[in-house]
């Protein structure tokens, strides 16, 4: 199979003088369980300095509290939870119209694991028409439940689905181990995402971006960025880029290049040792500025002047 490397990043997604909110687009993340409020939080912050025009996160309705005082720029919807305080599958339901006026959708941060999460996630994957993230839990769901892949019914456009694993998320889809997983990153990645017709973040040190037919690999970022909530943040950023109309692989590369900046330019200031997922948001903005700045620019890493 024939490879097409790709070592420039994309054009960035244009911003008109005269748009408006809905011009860029709305995002729906499904994230967050009892004790994991600040997942859903982060992916918000994510998606918000991702751009995008609308954040929604739909939580459990026991930590909605808690989620909505974090940020008050996206908006929370309560859904029905179970006895731990995880989705119900019936929060399907409370969402499907919703979903139908989504430009993006993001899945799995902070979500836990039970049945019911497994059959809602099996819904949001094969139905939902606009593009979808799946992270985290989701991506364990998947390698628990690989009929959800597999489904004639599920979305096989590259442009449709995004998943995000980290090594250990990627081998548990692989049903192999990390090792193995680090050994060939590269050609693990293309062979999951052409046979299962999605978009591939593998991530880690130079992480990985595919479709199966183009691969990026991604320069940016630090070992202070190993923390919890890291992934979170860009999950919601990803999901911004595709709703502001990116392609999927060209969304996936360009966030994992922002993500990174972010992190450099926190490390800089902070130190690796002393970065936490929530300065990754705050951080965004300057890696926006930096990279629009920048000419032309370029996926071998951040420009620092």
């Amino acid at each position: 199979m024939s490879i097409e490397r790709i070592r420039h990043l994309p054009p960035l997604p244009s911003r008109p003088a005269n748009a408006h909110k809905g011009t860029f687009g709305r995002v729906l993340i499904v994230a967050g369980s009892r004790g994991m409020s600040g997942a859903a939080a982060l992916a918000g912050l994510g998606a918000l300095r991702g751009g995008t025009g609308l954040v929604y996160l739909g939580v459990p309705s026991g930590i909605l509290p808690i989620v909505a005082s974090i940020e008050p720029s996206y908006l929370t919807i309560p859904l029905s939870e179970d006895d731990e305080g995880r989705l119900a599958a019936i929060a399907y339901g409370e969402l499907v119209d919703l979903i139908s006026s989504m430009s993006a959708v993001a899945v799995g941060p902070g979500w836990g694991q039970s049945e019911d999460l497994a059959d809602l996630l099996r819904r949001l994957y094969a139905e939902t028409a606009c593009p979808l993230v799946a992270d985290a839990d989701a991506l364990n769901l998947l390698a628990a439940t690989p009929d959800i892949l597999t489904s004639e019914t599920s979305h096989r456009s590259v442009d449709g689905r995004v998943l995000t694993p980290h090594p250990g998320e990627f081998a548990r889809l692989l049903g192999t181990d990390i090792d193995r997983v680090q050994k060939h990153r590269e050609e693990l990645a293309v062979r999951f995402a052409n046979d299962q017709g999605v978009i591939l973040l593998l991530k880690g040190r130079r992480t990985v971006i595919t479709d199966g037919k183009r691969l990026a690999v991604n320069e940016t970022g630090n070992s202070g960025m190993a923390t919890g909530g890291a992934g979170d943040v860009l999950t919601g950023l990803i999901a911004a880029l595709l709703a502001r109309g990116m392609p999927g692989f060209e969304a996936a590369q360009l966030a994992a290049h922002l993500h990174g900046l972010a992190g450099d330019l926190a490390a800089e200031e902070l130190s690796e040792s002393g970065l936490i997922a929530s300065d990754l948001p705050r951080y965004l903005a300057a890696a926006w500025k930096q990279l629009a700045l920048a000419d032309p620019p370029s996926a071998a890493g951040p420009r620092h002047s």
